[in-house]
């Protein structure tokens, strides 16, 4: 089956445009000057979004307002690719290791909380934004420009940095998390998948079966990105047998309200909600051609988590549920039936536990990818409670019960890994 894609709008108008309205004036006064930026040059849908005030509120309120004013400085005097490749590959680093530090430390007064996702969100948008918008004196081509693109995302996102310790003295887990999305819907909104990444990024758990090592990355909210393998580039080296293969991986993004779920069963549906790009894509989840697969490509995967074992672990104040649920088209049948029991024989799916979105893609293919190499360890989705603002909150970017719950969330996050850690 081939999937049927219809974009809904990815490249907004060309008006005036995030850096040259909002951030560019900050990196002005800061000296970075803006002459080799052209703001008539086409953005995406997330970096539109830049110019407005939750945003520019957030980054000004955690100090990553300075990420791009730094960057541009360097950006407009590199007098090659090379020299543009150092400088992105330094800043993306950067951002990635900065955000992780305040997750992982005391906030400072007056800034938001340092373990709050949303600044890296945006920060990034700013800089991808600048190099859209950058006109080098030297010549580049648009797979150049693309490339520079591509490691600010992946580098800000800590695809790239992931260091396990060798040997069998440390257990290894690797956890993924998500940008924010629906913003559309609410531009203030965090993913607590991402706020978890942070704070558990390179730090160490102590387990029933010993101490365990947590590497952590966060992905895009993009239907392209994922048909473009990021998921699979990104942990194919960490699952491949060798002196670092992790011992489990939990990809990890946010669910239904007041609860966490296991997701038991993954399907290999996309159902077509609109992304951070306000893209869609209807059709068999695609598997790009240079990754190990399954052939013929399976309707269903499973989790390999010991769901039991955590579901009766005390692991936080929300409920953990064993989530069986899936919607399928049963073999011989043309319609779709939802069973609380898993998937019958032969039939073709339409949702998984964590439904048809990007959630259930990155557990369907990081389990997908998990039984084509034939690695047996743990391996599934968690899925979060909402992270929610208090009651009567509208328009404040974060109020104490905000706080309160993705730090409870992310507590609960560490739990569950422990509690699963210490089976291996």
């Amino acid at each position: 089956m081939g999937s049927t894609f219809r974009r809904l709008s990815v490249i907004a108008a060309t008006t005036t445009l995030a850096c040259a309205t909002l951030a560019v004036p900050q990196a002005t006064a800061n000296g970075a000057g803006t002459g080799c930026l052209d703001d008539a040059a086409p953005l995406t849908v997330e970096d539109e979004r830049l110019k407005r005030a939750v945003p520019q509120e957030i980054l000004r309120r955690s100090g990553f307002d300075r990420a791009l004013p730094a960057f541009l400085r360097e950006l407009c005097r590199a007098d090659s690719l090379t020299a543009a490749e150092r400088v992105v590959g330094k800043h993306a680093r950067k951002l990635w290791t900065t955000a992780v530090h305040r997750a992982q430390s005391p906030a400072r007064s007056g800034e938001l909380s340092g373990e709050d996702d949303r600044p890296l969100y945006w920060a990034r948008l700013g800089l991808a934004t600048a190099l859209r918008q950058w006109q080098p004196g030297f010549p580049l081509t648009g797979a150049e420009r693309a490339g520079l693109i591509h490691r600010l995302e992946t580098s800000s996102r800590g695809q790239d940095a992931v260091t396990f310790p060798q040997g069998d003295g440390v257990k290894r887990i690797l956890v993924t998390g998500f940008d924010p999305f629906t913003l559309d819907r609410d531009i203030r909104i965090g993913n607590p998948s991402g706020a978890a990444a942070l704070a558990l990024d390179g730090t160490t758990v102590q387990t029933a079966s010993g101490p365990a090592r947590i590497e952590a990355v966060v992905f895009p909210v993009r239907w392209r990105d994922f048909a473009d393998g990021t998921v699979e580039h990104t942990l194919l080296p960490h699952l491949t047998e060798g002196p670092g293969q992790v011992d489990m991986f939990a990809t990890v993004s946010q669910g239904r309200p007041g609860q966490f779920d296991i997701e038991r069963f993954n399907g290999a549906w996309r159902g077509g909600y609109p992304d951070n790009e306000n893209a869609s894509d209807t059709g068999l989840v695609p598997i790009p051609a240079a990754v190990p697969s399954v052939t013929p490509q399976p309707q269903w995967t499973a989790t390999s988590l010991p769901s039991t074992d955590i579901v009766n672990a005390d692991t936080g104040r929300f409920p953990v549920l064993d989530n069986t649920r899936v919607t399928e088209i049963p073999l011989g049948a043309t319609g779709p039936v939802t069973r609380d029991d898993g998937p019958t024989p032969g039939s073709r799916a339409r949702q998984g536990g964590g439904g048809n979105y990007l959630s259930n893609e990155i557990a369907y293919r990081a389990t997908l990818l998990r039984d084509a190499l034939g690695l047996d360890v743990p391996g599934g989705h968690v899925h979060t409670p909402v992270l929610r603002f208090g009651e009567g909150n509208t328009d404040a970017v974060t109020d104490p019960a905000y706080e309160r719950n993705r730090t409870d969330i992310t507590a609960q996050i560490r739990a569950i890994l422990t509690t699963a850690a210490g089976t291996l």
